[in-house]
C-alpha cells in the first residue's frame, strides 16, 4: 500500500470534486480523497504516483506530485499570494470598467442602439469588453476547456456560458440591430464585466479567508528544522537535515529546535514542548530522555543521537495525522457531494428551459429577458459555497485540535465525538499522573533522627533492585536526602507482596500486609499488627507498604499516584455538558473510590480485566450511550476499539494510540472537555455552511429564473446574480473561520 499527495491548482467547486473521485473510483484497490479546502488529493492504494497523474488529467484536472510537505506548503502559500495579487488586479480593472457602465444605464444613460452613432459607440465599449473578457476571465475559459476535453462541466462552465451569452447577445444588438425588435436593441456588455469583476474580487478575498484555514498545519510545518549541528570527526559541522542518519550525534545548542528526535547522551535542559502537547511548562531533559523533533531548547546544551528519519519523527506523523484528517470526509459532507455530481448539467439544463419558456410566453421584449434569465440562472448557481461548506470547517477544526494538543485521526471521528454522551475514564495515567509519589512515611517514636536516615538508606538500597514502580517511587524519594546508599548483601523478590533482604548483616522486609503476616512481624512494641491501622491511608486513595528491621515494624510508608492539577475542573466541565463520567479501572475499588471521590466522578467501576472494560463499553453503548473512552495502557486497547469514539493519551502506549481515534499530546484533562465542545461547534457551523450554500441555491435559481416577475415587475440582474455568487463563497470560509476564535 503507498500514499500519494497531490497539489490540484485548478480545482474550485463541489463539482470538481465529484468528478476527481468518480475518476478514482473506478480504479481497483485504489481510495482517492479529496480536500477542496487545501486544494489536495491523497491517494491511498496500490496505484503509483505517475498513473494518478494520469488519472487527474483523464479527468480535465492537471496535479503535481507533493513530495516535501514542507515546500510544497510554502510553494502554494506563494501561489496562493501571487494568485491573490493577480485575481484583486483582474477584480479591480474589470470592476473600474463595469461600475461606470453599470452607472450610465442606471443614471439613464443610453443602453439601447437606435442610431448610427449609439451603435459606434456601443461597439467600442463591445470590443474593450472582449478584451477585459480575455484577460480578466481567461483562466474560466481555460477551466471549461480543461473540463469540456475530459468530456464534463465545472463551475468555469457556467460562468463562461453566462457572460459569453451576455456578450455575444449585446454584440449581435450592435452588428445587426435591424434584425432585433426595437425595443429589445439592450445591450448588456456591463453585465459581462461586472460579473467576472465580482466573481474575481469573491475569489481573491476567498484565497485570503482559506489562507488562514489551514494555519495549523502550516505552523507545524513551520517547527520543522531544515538544518543541524552533526558532531563528526572533524569536529561540528552545519549539514542538511536530508544528510542525517541513525546513530548520528548531534549538538543542540541554547534556543536552537530538536531537528529529529533523538535520545540525550550528555547535558542537561529544559526544553519547551508547547506546541506539540499544549502544555506550557517546559521539560527537563537528562541523559538517557527522548527529545521530540520540533521542540525548543532553553539555556542549557545537550548532545543527542537520531533516532528516527525525517519522515518517520513524532512530529511527521503528527503532520500526517493532521493533514489526513483534514483531507476526511464526514458523512454530514457526503449529501453536498452526491448534489453536486448532477448540480452543473441540471443548471445548464434549467436555464435553458427557463430561456425558451421566457421567449414563447414571457412579456416584450422576449429575447432580453430570456437573455437575463438564461445569464442569471448561470451564474447564481455555481456549487462554490456548497463544495466548501463541509471541508473549510473541518480544516479549521482539526487545526485548532492541534494547537490544543488533539490529534484527530478524521473527519468522521469528530462528527461522532459531537453526540457524546458518556465519557469513560481509565484512571491511571489517565485521571492520575501515572507516577507514584511518596506522600507520608510514619516512624516508629523510638527511632531517633539519624536512624531514620539510616533506615531510609536501607530501604532505597534493597528497593533499586526491584522493578515495581512503587519501587522506583521510593527510591526517588530517598535519593535527595541519602545521596550514598550502602550495599544491599541479599535481595529477595516476593511477588505480589514485597521483598527481603540483608544490608550490613541487618534483616529487612518491604512490603505489603501479607509480606509481614508471612514473616511473623510485630509492632514496635512487641503487639501483633492491626490491618485497619493504616485503613486512613486507603480511604484517601493511598498504598500503604511496610518496613521490618529484624522482625520489628519500624515505619510506614504510604505512597499514591497523584492526581492530575486539572482532572476535577475538567470533570465539573464534562458534567456541566450533560455527559456522563464513568471511571473504569483495573485498580482495587477502595483506591479507584478515593480518586473518583476527590475529583467528583459518581459513577465507578473498579477490578475489571482488560476484556471487561470492552465488556463494560458495550453495555453503556447497549444503554443507548454513545460513549468516549479515554485510556492510556495496551489494556485500554480493546475498549479503545469498541467505543464510539476512542481517546489515548499521548503519554501511553503505542498500541493505545494506534487503537484510538483521537490522541492527546497535552496531559491536561480539560482538553477532554474542550475537544467534544469544539466537536459540537463544528457540526453546528457545518450545517450554518450547508443551511446557507443549500438555501442559496434553492432560493436563487428560481429567483434569477424569475418566478417572482409577476409578483414584483423585476427581474434578478445578472450582475446581482453574480455578486451573490461569490458573497456566498466567502460567507461560507468566513462562517468556518469562526471556530478558530469561537469560545468553548
Amino acid at each position: 500500500m503507498s500514499m500519494t499527495r497531490l497539489y490540484v491548482a485548478n480545482m474550485n467547486c463541489a463539482g470538481c470534486v465529484a468528478k476527481i473521485e468518480k475518476a478514482f473510483a473506478v480504479q481497483q484497490g485504489v481510495e482517492a480523497r479529496v480536500n477542496l479546502a487545501d486544494k489536495q488529493v491523497t491517494v491511498n492504494g496500490t496505484m503509483s504516483a505517475d498513473v494518478a497523474l494520469e488519472v487527474m488529467a483523464s479527468a480535465g484536472f492537471p496535479a503535481e506530485v507533493i513530495v516535501d510537505a514542507k515546500a510544497a506548503a510554502e510553494e502554494k502559500r506563494i501561489e496562493d499570494a501571487a494568485e491573490y495579487r493577480l485575481r484583486m488586479r483582474q477584480a479591480i480593472v474589470a470592476l473600474a470598467i463595469g461600475i461606470p457602465m453599470m452607472l450610465w444605464g442606471l443614471l439613464g444613460g443610453e443602453m439601447m442602439i437606435n442610431s448610427p452613432s449609439m451603435q459606434l459607440g456601443w461597439g467600442i465599449m463591445g470590443l474593450i469588453t472582449l478584451l477585459l473578457l480575455v484577460t480578466t476571465g481567461g483562466h474560466f475559459y481555460q477551466g471549461m476547456w480543461r473540463a469540456l476535453k475530459a468530456k464534463t462541466t465545472n463551475m468555469d462552465t457556467l460562468i463562461v456560458l453566462g457572460t459569453s451569452t451576455a456578450w455575444a447577445y449585446s454584440m449581435l444588438v450592435v452588428i445587426l440591430p435591424n434584425a432585433f425588435p426595437l425595443d429589445t436593441r439592450h445591450v448588456y456588455f456591463e453585465a459581462s464585466v461586472m460579473i467576472l469583476g465580482l466573481i474575481n474580487l469573491g475569489h481573491a478575498l476567498e484565497l485570503k479567508a482559506r489562507g488562514k484555514t489551514s494555519e495549523a498545519v502550516q505552523r507545524l510545518l513551520g517547527l520543522q528544522s531544515t538544518t543541524a549541528i552533526r558532531i563528526g570527526d572533524k569536529g561540528d559541522e552545519l549539514v542538511e537535515i536530508s544528510l542525517l542518519k541513525l546513530g548520528d550525534k548531534l549538538r543542540l545548542r541554547p534556543g536552537d529546535r530538536v531537528a529529529l528526535d533523538g535520545i540525550v547522551e550528555t547535558g542537561q535542559s529544559l526544553l519547551d514542548e508547547a506546541m506539540l502537547t499544549g502544555e506550557p511548562i517546559p521539560v527537563v531533559k537528562n541523559m538517557g530522555d527522548n527529545l521530540s523533533a520540533g521542540t525548543v531548547n532553553g539555556n542549557g546544551s545537550l548532545v543527542y543521537r537520531v533516532t528516527a528519519g525525517q519522515q518517520d519523527t513524532r512530529l511527521a506523523k503528527i503532520i500526517a495525522l493532521v493533514q489526513e484528517a483534514q483531507t476526511s470526509k464526514m458523512p454530514i459532507g457526503r449529501l453536498a457531494d452526491k448534489i453536486s455530481a448532477v448540480f452543473v448539467p441540471s443548471v445548464v439544463a434549467i436555464a435553458l428551459v427557463a430561456a425558451v419558456i421566457w421567449y414563447f410566453v414571457g412579456p416584450a421584449p422576449a429575447l432580453s429577458h430570456a437573455l437575463v434569465v438564461l445569464t442569471s440562472v448561470l451564474i447564481i448557481a455555481c456549487p462554490c459555497a456548497l463544495g466548501l461548506a463541509t471541508p473549510m470547517s473541518i480544516m479549521v477544526a482539526v487545526g485548532r485540535a492541534a494547537q490544543m494538543g488533539v490529534l484527530v485521526k478524521n473527519g468522521e471521528a469528530l462528527q461522532t465525538a459531537s453526540k457524546v454522551d458518556c465519557v469513560v475514564l481509565d484512571k491511571t495515567g489517565t485521571v492520575t499522573l501515572g507516577k507514584p509519589e511518596v506522600t507520608d512515611v510514619n516512624w516508629s517514636p523510638e527511632l531517633e533522627p539519624h536512624e531514620r536516615e539510616q533506615l531510609l538508606g536501607a530501604i532505597a538500597s534493597l528497593e533499586q533492585h526491584s522493578e515495581h514502580p512503587l519501587a522506583s517511587a521510593i527510591v526517588n524519594h530517598v535519593k535527595p536526602l541519602v545521596p550514598t546508599l550502602p550495599e544491599t548483601d541479599v535481595f529477595t523478590n516476593h511477588q505480589g507482596k514485597g521483598i527481603e533482604g540483608k544490608v550490613d548483616g541487618i534483616c529487612f522486609a518491604v512490603g505489603n500486609f501479607a509480606l509481614m503476616t508471612a514473616f511473623n512481624v510485630v509492632a514496635s512494641d512487641g503487639a501483633a499488627l492491626d490491618p485497619n491501622a493504616t485503613s486512613h491511608f486507603s480511604n484517601q486513595g493511598k498504598t500503604p507498604i511496610y518496613v521490618a528491621k529484624a522482625g520489628k515494624l519500624v515505619a510506614t510508608i504510604a505512597l499514591a499516584d497523584p492526581i492530575k492539577p486539572d482532572a476535577k475542573a475538567a470533570i465539573s466541565a464534562m458534567l456541566q455538558q450533560d455527559i456522563r463520567v464513568v471511571l473504569l479501572t483495573g485498580d482495587n475499588p477502595q483506591t479507584a473510590q478515593a480518586v473518583a471521590s476527590q475529583v467528583g466522578i459518581t459513577e465507578v467501576i473498579a477490578g475489571v480485566l482488560p476484556e471487561q472494560k470492552q465488556q463494560h463499553i458495550k453495555a453503556l453503548q447497549q444503554q443507548g450511550h454513545v460513549v468516549a473512552m479515554v485510556g492510556d495502557g495496551i489494556n485500554d486497547a480493546p475498549a479503545l476499539m469498541s467505543a464510539d469514539v476512542g481517546i489515548a493519551m499521548g503519554s501511553g502506549t503505542e498500541v493505545a494510540i494506534e487503537s484510538a481515534d483521537m490522541t492527546l499530546l497535552s496531559h491536561q484533562l480539560i482538553v477532554i472537555a474542550n475537544l467534544l465542545a469544539l466537536s459540537r461547534a463544528t457540526i453546528t457551523n457545518i450545517k450554518q455552511n450547508l443551511f446557507g450554500a443549500f438555501v442559496y441555491n434553492s432560493l436563487g435559481i428560481p429567483v434569477a429564473a424569475g418566478v417572482l416577475y409577476p409578483l414584483t415587475g423585476m427581474l434578478l440582474s445578472p450582475v446581482i446574480a453574480g455578486a451573490a455568487m461569490a458573497l456566498s463563497s466567502l460567507t461560507v470560509v468566513t462562517n468556518a473561520n469562526r471556530l478558530r476564535r469561537q469560545k468553548l
